[in-house]
């Protein structure tokens, strides 16, 4: 079994997975001092147990890295996955110094690339088995990449720096996609250097805001059967018609119980309902307030 959360932090993005292997992953980190310890409180409880701990960061903006030096402390990290970036910005934050200690450390940073393979991220030993996460963005030889980076190191932009995540349970078992907060311009020149393939559920990048609409170009290879939208404003959100969507700034909390071919939807937001006409009853009640399950749709690649 997997679980996997999204955290409802506001204008932000934080996640969690506790593997059906002995691995634990965050991508991502947004707190204040009001949720902190909390947040922490639950990843210290949901990770006991797992020898394997990870921090994915998907791009070094404020909204999702928030807390980090917090995070850090309470929580070691010491295992840090994030782009090879030369990020600078006028008004450094405490949450992006940290960003970039954790970045500039030998011991503990790794530089993810298009493909890249690691024992325990998509590798297995006898020790312990892989986490299932493979990283299909960055190309660090694509020009648009490059051009990304050269802003990212003169302090103009970050979203286009953005990696992308993906984690597959195994044949068979449901996947998950992050995708940081890649503009949908730059996803278009991109999509014929990147390998998509069908994925149960995708997180809207961009908070789900139209600035971050996934292209028809990308949503066509990856055929999700459900979109997470984030929780930017109403009325920046991009609403995805003639998809199952989930709406964070409704929902709250967003827990996915994944096991063999299922995957089973909880929120913590009792008002927002139940969600039976799109998704199956299986009258789970691991967690609170249980909204549906969906069958997870075979894979293919393309």
């Amino acid at each position: 079994m997997t679980v996997m959360k999204s955290f409802a932090v506001g204008h932000g993005d934080m996640f969690y997975i506790r593997h059906n292997s002995d691995n634990f992953t965050i991508i991502d980190c947004f707190m204040d001092d009001y949720s902190q310890e909390e947040l922490v409180g639950e990843l210290k409880r949901e990770s006991k147990g797992k020898g394997m701990r990870r921090f994915i960061s998907t791009h070094p903006d404020e909204d999702h890295i928030k807390g980090i030096g917090y995070l850090d402390e309470q929580f070691p990290i010491n295992n840090f996955y994030c782009v090879a970036d030369d990020a600078v910005k006028d008004e450094a934050s405490e949450a992006f110094e940290h960003y970039c200690k954790l970045r500039d450390d030998p011991k503990k940073a790794y530089h993810v690339f298009q493909g890249c393979k690691r024992k325990w991220l998509n590798q297995s030993d006898e020790e312990r088995g892989g986490a299932g996460i493979s990283f299909l963005w960055p190309g660090t030889s694509n020009e648009h990449y490059k051009a990304a980076l050269a802003n990212a190191s003169a302090g103009i932009a970050f979203n286009n720096i953005s990696l992308v995540a993906r984690y597959n349970m195994g044949a068979g078992a449901a996947s998950f996609m992050w995708i940081g907060d890649l503009e949908t311009d730059f996803m278009e020149s991109i999509v014929d250097n990147i390998s998509l393939q069908k994925t149960t559920v995708v997180f809207a990048p961009h908070h789900g805001r139209e600035s971050g609409k996934i292209p028809d170009s990308w949503l066509e290879k990856l055929d999700p059967q459900i979109i997470v939208i984030g929780e930017a404003p109403s009325r920046y959100l991009h609403y995805y018609t003639g998809y199952k969507t989930i709406a964070q700034n409704r929902a709250g909390d967003i827990t996915m119980d994944a096991t063999e071919n299922k995957v089973h939807l909880y929120v913590s937001n009792e008002e927002y309902g139940t969600r039976f006409d799109d998704f199956e009853n299986e009258h789970k009640d691991d967690f609170e307030h249980y909204i549906g399950s969906l069958t997870v749709e075979t894979e293919y690649t393309l």
